[in-house]
C-alpha cells in the first residue's frame, strides 16, 4: 500500500470515529486485520493517567463497599431488590417480602422509586411481583390490591400482608409487616 494511501486512510478513520475514539492504521501494508494496530488519540502517557485513574477509583469504591459490609450485622445477608421468580425466592436469604407492583399503578411507582432510592436493609430481599400477570401468586396470598406487600416465612406462606397505599414507602411497607 502507498504512503499516501495509508495518510488518507488514517485521516479518514479519525474523521469517522471521532476525538476519543481508537483509529486502526495498517502498519505493515497487509491487508490482514491481525496486523493492524490501535493507537489512542490521547498518546500513551495519558492514556497510562487515565487507566491509573480508573485503578484508583476502583479502589476507592471497593473499600467503601467493604466498610460498608463492616458496618452491618455479623452475617446478614446484604439488602436485595430484584425481580420475582421461582429462583429468585428460592435463592433469597433473610426475611423475604413480595411487592405487588402494577405500571400503570402510581402508588407503585412511588414505592418502587423509594426502594431503589433508599435501598434494602439488610437481612431483607423484597421481589417485585407484577401485579397483573402473577393472578396465582394474588390468589395464594389472598392480593386484591396492587401496592400489597407480603412477608414471607422459610417455606413460603404469609405471615403479614399490608397495603402502604397512602403513604408508599419502603419504611411505611416495612413497618406495616413488622420488619425493622
Amino acid at each position: 500500500m502507498k504512503r499516501g494511501t495509508v495518510v488518507a486512510l488514517a485521516i479518514a478513520g479519525v474523521l469517522a470515529v471521532g476525538v476519543g475514539g481508537a483509529v486502526a492504521v495498517s502498519l505493515t501494508g497487509s491487508d490482514d486485520p491481525a496486523a493492524v494496530a490501535t493507537e489512542s488519540p490521547m498518546g500513551d502517557d495519558s492514556a497510562a493517567e487515565a487507566d491509573s485513574a480508573d485503578a484508583a477509583d476502583a479502589e476507592q469504591e471497593a473499600q467503601a463497599d467493604d466498610d460498608t459490609a463492616s458496618d452491618s450485622e455479623p452475617g446478614a445477608s446484604p439488602g436485595a431488590y430484584v425481580e420475582y421468580s421461582e429462583s429468585a425466592l428460592a435463592a433469597a436469604e433473610g426475611t423475604r417480602v413480595l411487592f405487588f407492583h402494577a405500571t400503570w399503578c402510581p402508588q407503585c411507582r412511588a414505592l418502587d422509586e423509594d426502594i431503589v432510592a433508599e435501598g434494602v436493609p439488610d437481612g431483607v430481599t423484597v421481589l417485585k411481583v407484577d401485579y397483573d400477570t402473577h393472578q396465582d401468586l394474588r390468589q395464594k396470598y389472598d392480593v386484591r390490591q396492587q401496592t400489597t406487600v407480603v412477608a414471607l416465612d422459610d417455606s413460603g406462606a404469609a405471615v403479614a400482608s399490608f397495603v402502604p397505599y397512602d403513604d408508599p414507602s419502603l419504611d411505611t411497607a416495612l413497618a406495616g409487616l413488622g420488619i425493622g
